[in-house]
C-alpha cells in the first residue's frame, strides 16, 4: 500500500469515528437534556448552547459560506473565459458586466430562499407543522419571565423536525465536500494538515448538532441514526476523492459542486439565523455570558480558518 493511500484510509476512519463520538456525547448522557435541568445545571446548558450556536454561526460564515463563494467565482470564471474564447464578437462590456455580477451572493440567497419558501408552505399547508413562533410568556429556570422589557414577544423553542433536517442536509452536503477535498490532495502532508483542520471544526459542529436534536426532543433512536448518517458524509466523501484521484483531479469540483455548495451555505445560514440563535437568546438571564458565549465559539472557528 502506498503511503499517502494509507495516510488517506486513516483519515477517513477518523473523521468517521471522532465525528460519530462528538455528535453522540449529548444524546447518550442525560446531563444534556434540558428539559429536566434546573438552576445552575439548566444555567450551563444554556451557556453550551449559545457557544454551540457561536459555533454554527462561524461555521456557517467562516467556512461553508467562504468556501462557497470561493469556489463559484473560480466556477464562473472559468465558464466565462471558455465563453469569451468561443464567441470573440461580444462587446468586452457585456462580458466584464458578467464577470462582476456576484453569482456566489445570488445562489447562497436562492439557498436561504428556497428553504424560507418551504418552511412558509409547510406551514400554510399544515399549521403548526414547524412549531411555535411566538410565546407571550415563557418558563425559565422554574420562573414565569415577563414582558417587561422587550421589543416584542420572546421566539419559543422551536420543536420543527423541518429545520432539524434542513441542518441536517446542509452539513451533510457540505461533509461531503469536505472529505471529497481531503481525498484530492496530493501530498501526505497536505493531507494531514486538512484533515486536522477539518476535525477541529466538525467534532465541534457536530456536537452542537447532537445537542441541538436533544433540546428539541428529537427520539433517541432518530438522534442516533442521524449523527451516524452525518458523520458517515466525509468519509463518503473521501472516498469518492480517492476513486478519482488517480484521473482528472479537478473533475469532483466543478460548477455543480459549487452551486451545490452555495445553496447548502444558504440552508445553514438560514437555520442558524432563524432557528438556533432566536432560541439560544430568547431567555432575559445572564445576556452578557451568553454574548461572551457567541462570540467564542464564533472566534474558535475564525481561527480554524486559518488552516481549513
Amino acid at each position: 500500500m502506498e503511503p499517502l493511500l494509507g495516510v488517506k484510509i486513516g483519515c477517513l476512519f477518523a473523521l468517521l469515528a471522532l465525528t460519530l463520538g462528538g455528535g453522540l456525547v449529548p444524546i447518550c448522557f442525560k446531563w444534556f437534556r434540558i428539559d429536566a435541568a434546573t438552576g445552575r445545571h439548566r444555567r450551563v446548558l444554556s451557556l453550551l448552547g449559545c457557544t454551540s450556536a457561536g459555533v454554527f454561526l462561524g461555521a456557517g460564515f467562516m467556512h461553508m459560506t467562504a468556501e462557497a463563494l470561493e469556489e463559484i467565482e473560480s466556477e464562473f470564471q472559468k465558464f466565462m473565459m471558455q465563453n469569451r474564447t468561443d464567441s470573440e464578437g461580444n462587446s468586452s462590456d457585456v462580458d466584464s458586466a458578467y464577470m462582476e455580477y456576484p453569482y456566489g451572493e445570488l445562489i447562497i440567497s436562492l439557498g436561504f430562499f428556497v428553504v424560507f419558501f418551504l418552511e412558509s408552505l409547510a406551514l400554510q399547508c399544515c399549521p403548526g407543522a414547524a412549531g411555535g413562533s411566538t410565546v407571550q410568556e415563557e418558563e425559565w429556570g422554574g420562573t414565569h419571565v415577563l414582558e417587561l422589557h422587550s421589543h416584542g414577544p420572546l421566539p419559543s423553542p422551536s420543536r420543527s423536525p423541518l429545520r432539524a433536517l434542513i441542518l441536517l442536509l446542509s452539513l451533510s452536503f457540505h461533509s461531503v465536500f469536505e472529505g471529497l477535498a481531503v481525498g484530492l490532495q496530493p501530498t501526505i502532508a497536505a493531507t494531514l494538515q486538512l484533515c486536522l483542520a477539518v476535525l477541529a471544526h466538525k467534532v465541534l459542529v457536530v456536537f452542537g448538532v447532537g445537542l441541538r436534536l436533544v433540546q428539541i426532543g428529537t427520539g433517541s433512536r432518530w438522534a442516533v441514526f442521524s449523527i451516524l448518517s452525518l458523520a458517515l458524509m466525509s468519509p463518503v466523501g473521501l472516498a469518492f476523492g480517492l476513486a478519482v484521484v488517480g484521473g482528472d483531479l479537478e473533475g469532483g469540483r466543478g460548477l455543480a459542486q459549487a452551486v451545490l455548495e452555495g445553496v447548502a451555505a444558504g440552508t445553514f445560514l438560514y437555520v442558524t439565523f432563524l432557528e438556533i440563535l432566536p432560541r439560544e437568546l430568547a431567555g432575559p438571564a445572564t445576556p452578557l455570558a451568553k454574548w461572551g458565549c457567541v462570540a467564542a465559539g464564533f472566534a474558535f472557528m475564525a481561527f480554524i480558518a486559518l488552516w481549513a
